[in-house]
């Protein structure tokens, strides 16, 4: 007998409150008595939630969704490897972080043997309920790692777990072990095995396809399109989503919050629930599922027509017989030349980046993505799209540095409205970005600034 714990579930008990002489007192008991009457096994300990309005539940779902759109930038890297060994059984990088996992791996391996021969775990481990769990920094880069019976998970983070990316680890790993559990026992038994078919549970579990490439359905129902016209937020959704369209190949999820936000002026957890439910209806569709393939084209391209239909992310790269001649050549190109040319570019944007050349790495990221798009490889098209992330990041903050030198400068020379005009410039990027950073505080230091300088005019 194989048995299902379903968590969170929802249940509508059918009352308005006003007419419910039980209402709230009773309502746990009423709600208990409703579901085993169903069939529902509700002898272990549950926890109960009113959510007595309408509005209560879609902030719930706002706020959930939104923490599930954190946690996934937060990830870089995701490994998974044998507990007894050490071994890599899945090196899964979600951006381009640069993570050698070999040293990753005998630091970690190193980490756990010094923390379980001691009496007690140091501030960097804890025991969880069922398995242990550590917390350590690696390079520049925080560590969240989650023994099992048979494997361990690692995520490499951008910033300390939330408490939701730890519980989702837990849920995972429970997860991974149970549906797995034939093919990591031939492994412990035979010796190494692949697991990349696991990839799409990987995938699933922590959202990842949320940092994925969007594009939108050629076809909307007249149902669908009801539906948008009559929600405002959806309705500018889609238009701004057209918009990048029409310039871009894909648009991001980041990317379209922020033109969002530029004109409707509402928080970004209730944009991302719009989206959300826009995903869940295929009405927008990370590039990478072969099902949104389908639904976007009713016949099967061939691999030269693909690419030769398939156009740049962006128009920043100007040398147009560059990107003919990798058009042409890619039509005749094997697999294993392509993942090498990509890899090419890949190095080459690195490189660029290192020596803060960003607009040449931006341009070697996008034919990488260019390459991995046109022939369908699904990891390197999420990991190369979290480099154009990061990369973007990376401008941002060098546009906000410069925006805020030149106004103190300014500022100093007493230029006030040349001050005034580049700190407006870096509070419009850090209003950009705040929902994701964090920059509330330096928001309304350079608020005052502002405010106080008007003043002098």
């Amino acid at each position: 007998m194989v048995y299902f714990q379903i968590s969170p579930v929802g249940f509508d008990c059918g009352l308005e409150k006003q007419n419910c002489s039980r209402y709230p007192d009773f309502c746990k008991e009423c709600v208990k008595d409703k579901l085993e009457k169903l069939g529902l096994n509700l002898t272990h300990n549950i926890k109960f939630t009113i959510i007595d309005s309408e509005d209560k539940r879609i902030q719930m779902f706002q706020d959930l969704i939104w923490q599930k759109f954190l946690d996934v930038l937060n990830i870089k890297h995701i490994l998974i490897m044998a507990k007894e060994s050490g071994l890599a059984l899945v090196d899964y990088p979600i951006s381009g972080a640069g993570i050698n996992t070999e040293l990753l791996t005998g630091f970690i391996q190193a980490n756990i043997t010094f923390s379980e021969s001691s009496t007690t775990l140091d501030g960097n481990g804890t025991y969880g309920k069922n398995y242990q769990i550590y917390e350590f920094q690696y390079e520049t880069f925080n560590i969240l790692l989650q023994n099992g019976q048979f494997i361990r998970i690692c995520l490499v983070l951008d910033h300390n777990a939330s408490d939701s990316l730890k519980a989702l680890v837990n849920e995972f790993l429970n997860d991974y072990e149970s549906v797995y559990l034939d093919k990591i026992g031939e492994h412990i038994r035979k010796g190494k095995m692949h697991f990349e078919d696991t990839i799409d549970f990987i995938m699933d579990t922590f959202n990842v396809k949320l940092v994925f490439p969007m594009v939108l359905t050629h076809t909307l129902l007249p149902d669908e399109l009801d539906l948008i016209k009559k929600n405002p937020i959806k309705k500018a959704i889609i238009d701004f989503a057209k918009e990048l369209l029409a310039s871009k190949t894909f648009f991001f999820i980041i990317n379209l919050i922020d033109e969002v936000q530029k004109v409707v002026h509402i928080d970004a957890n209730k944009i991302l629930y719009e989206v959300y439910n826009l995903i869940e209806k295929n009405i927008i569709l990370p590039t990478t599922i072969e099902t949104a393939e389908d639904t976007i084209s009713n016949f099967q391209e061939t691999r030269a027509v693909r690419i030769d239909r398939n156009e740049l992310i962006s128009s920043i790269i100007a040398n147009e017989d560059e990107i003919s001649e990798l058009k042409e050549k890619a039509k005749y190109m094997s697999e294993e030349e392509v993942r090498s040319s990509i890899n090419s570019y890949l190095r080459k944007a690195e490189t660029a980046e290192k020596g803060l050349a960003y607009k040449e790495a931006q341009n070697e990221y996008e034919m990488a993505l260019y390459l991995a798009s046109g022939f369908d490889f699904k990891d390197e098209i999420g990991r190369i799209s979290f480099m154009v992330l990061e990369l973007d990041k990376k401008i941002k903050d060098l546009e906000l540095e410069y925006a805020l030198k030149v106004g103190e400068k300014a500022e100093k020379r007493k230029d006030y409205i040349k001050a005034i005009n580049y700190y407006k410039q870096g509070l419009q990027i850090l209003k950009n970005v705040q929902d994701l950073n964090g920059h509330e505080s330096q928001i309304k230091k350079l608020e005052r600034r502002i405010s106080n300088l008007q003043k002098h005019l």
